[in-house]
């Protein structure tokens, strides 16, 4: 039970990678607060995670707007007290029409857009979040990145490899500000996981290009979420007090 007593915020935590790691955090002991920008997602994540005793709060939040964000942590630290563990789910590809649009085809509105909602989210969670670890003299913050980030994806646009480029470098800096205050920071930088947001895109690939991807990933799979969220949980453990400033690659060898 590695999260007995702590206090879980996990963004995106309705569906995909963020569900993944509300479900393995609520079990081995965690309050999660689950924030989504869908209350028909939390509707159905909320009683899920509660089944068996799990302790699970649902916030309908949009991570993009400064205010919610600053009222949710107001909130939750006058409720719970503390927020021991954050993790910035926020994020993706398929916010644009066609995702593995070309520099030369990326609209500048395309571009904003991506940049935006991969980066704006978790630094404004963040933001909000330092104070009350500070405070604390204690906190967990892992952030999602991506192998798009290492000029590694052969399916993504230039405007998601330089946004999750950016989360990779936000974190390394972070980590040096924040650690001497107790805070690790870190990160995972996923391959191709099949979300729900994610998996129609990947059943729409000839089956030639999924053999492709299959067949560059030395483990011979594409991840699920919860291989994602095994790793965030980790970060956010005790298992990892002396990590930070780390993207993890979580890519089946790739």
């Amino acid at each position: 039970m590695r999260f007995t007593n702590q206090v879980a915020l996990i963004t995106a935590a309705a569906n995909g990678i963020g569900r993944a790691t509300a479900d393995i955090m609520v079990r081995e002991g965690a309050t999660v607060i689950a924030v989504d920008n869908s209350q028909e997602r939390l509707d159905q994540a909320v009683p899920a995670l509660r089944r068996d005793g799990g302790k699970a709060e649902g916030r309908l939040v949009d991570a993009l707007v400064p205010a919610e964000v600053d009222a949710l942590v107001a909130e939750v630290v006058r409720q719970h007290g503390a927020i021991d563990i954050l993790v910035n789910a926020v994020g993706g590809s398929t916010v644009i029409a066609n995702p593995q649009a070309t520099t030369e085809q990326l609209a500048f509105a395309d571009w904003q857009k991506l940049i935006a909602f991969n980066l704006d989210g978790t630094f404004l969670v963040t933001h909000a979040v330092i104070p009350v670890m500070k405070r604390q003299r204690r906190g967990k913050i892992v952030n999602l990145a991506s192998i798009a980030g290492r000029g590694l994806s052969h399916n993504s646009s230039s405007a998601y490899a330089a946004a999750k480029g950016g989360i990779i470098a936000f974190t390394r800096k972070l980590a040096h500000e924040l650690g001497p205050d107790g805070i690790n920071v870190n990160a995972i930088a996923p391959s191709v996981t099949l979300t729900e947001r994610i998996r129609p895109h990947w059943d729409k690939r000839s089956q030639a290009s999924q053999a492709e991807e299959i067949e560059r990933t030395p483990l011979r799979r594409v991840a699920e979420p919860a291989d994602q969220a095994r790793v965030i949980c980790f970060l956010a453990s005790a298992d990892a007090d002396f990590v930070t400033g780390l993207t993890i690659d979580v890519t089946g060898g790739v």
